[in-house]
């Protein structure tokens, strides 16, 4: 199967509070925020949505097609991905541009505050999905706004089944716009907060996405997840992790962990484990592409939650 993964391509600067973020947020004094937090470390790692979902689907045995807009500073990144089974012949490198960045700071709750730079990212909708060649099945993640309605227009267009996955830019995004990627979507992905905000803003709750998709998952961090179908819906426990070190780029394993399952015709059932055991394992490293794991150790874990493992 040929997997296309679209979405930012970026460098995470990650941050950690020893304290919590919200002993620092006044009630009476929220209509004017100015706040600074001395973090006691920081890390530089490769990141991106669209990495950090094409790194689990290679770890996975997969080989995805990374498809997106970097800038004159990814030699070393795109040297780092093909040698990881990631093909970056879809990657358009902008030489005036720096590449994307996400500045997070996360406090000892493990709530977070970030930033994020676009740089090379505001050049992703002049990629199309027309010049990318056969696709068996994409993923819409994060990425420029813009990019983002063009991607889910071709692909209703050029019939490829798509996972619409917002995420980040339901913040940013017009109702309008998020619906234009509902409709047509076989999947939408986001966690259950962005799923507040989606339905809000096109005024689609579930069961009317579920009119024009064939699922809508919806994450809880450490409350697994749920996949609804219009017959059903599949909750999913998540893994415990043998230390929590970082949140960054676990949704982003969850949906590679999906998506393997996906490409092997796996049961829902199935394809929710996979995204679990595939999130822990990032949450136990920092950053969303630090961490490693063989097919056989992947499966141990998967069959000392799950049960047996038949993909």
């Amino acid at each position: 199967m040929r997997i296309i993964v679209t979405g930012s391509i970026a460098y995470d600067y990650l941050m950690s509070f020893p304290g919590s973020f919200t002993e620092h947020l006044l009630p009476d004094h929220l209509q004017r925020v100015s706040l600074s937090f001395l973090v006691d470390s920081m890390d530089k790692r490769r990141g991106g949505c669209a990495p950090n979902i094409a790194y689990t689907l290679a770890l996975l045995g997969e080989r995805p097609v990374l498809m997106g807009t970097a800038g004159q500073d990814f030699d070393d990144y795109r040297r780092w991905m093909d040698g990881a089974g990631i093909d970056t012949s879809l990657v358009k490198q902008v030489e005036d541009k720096f590449t994307a960045s996400f500045f997070c700071s996360t406090d000892k709750a493990g709530n977070q505050i970030a930033s994020f730079y676009t740089g090379a990212m505001a050049d992703a909708v002049q990629l199309s999905f027309r010049d990318a060649g056969g696709c068996d099945l994409a993923i819409i993640s994060p990425n420029d706004p813009g990019a983002m309605v063009r991607y889910a227009r071709e692909c209703r267009e050029l019939g490829i089944p798509y996972i619409y996955d917002p995420s980040q830019q339901v913040a940013r995004m017009g109702g309008d716009e998020l619906k234009d990627g509902v409709v047509g979507a076989r999947i939408i992905i986001c966690n259950d907060y962005e799923y507040e905000i989606l339905r809000e803003k096109t005024g689609l709750d579930a069961a009317a996405m579920l009119q024009h998709a064939e699922a809508v998952i919806i994450t809880r961090g450490e409350k697994g997840s749920s996949i609804l179908l219009r017959d059903r819906t599949i909750d999913t426990a998540a893994v415990p992790p043998v230390e929590a070190v970082d949140p960054t780029g676990v949704g982003d394993a969850f949906r590679g962990g999906l998506m393997k399952g996906l490409a092997a015709g796996a049961p829902w059932e199935t394809c929710g484990r996979l995204g679990s055991v595939a999130a822990t394992y990032a949450l136990e490293h920092m950053g969303g592409s630090s961490h490693r794991y063989t097919w056989a150790e992947f499966q141990a874990r998967y069959e000392s939650h799950f049960g047996p493992l038949v993909v």
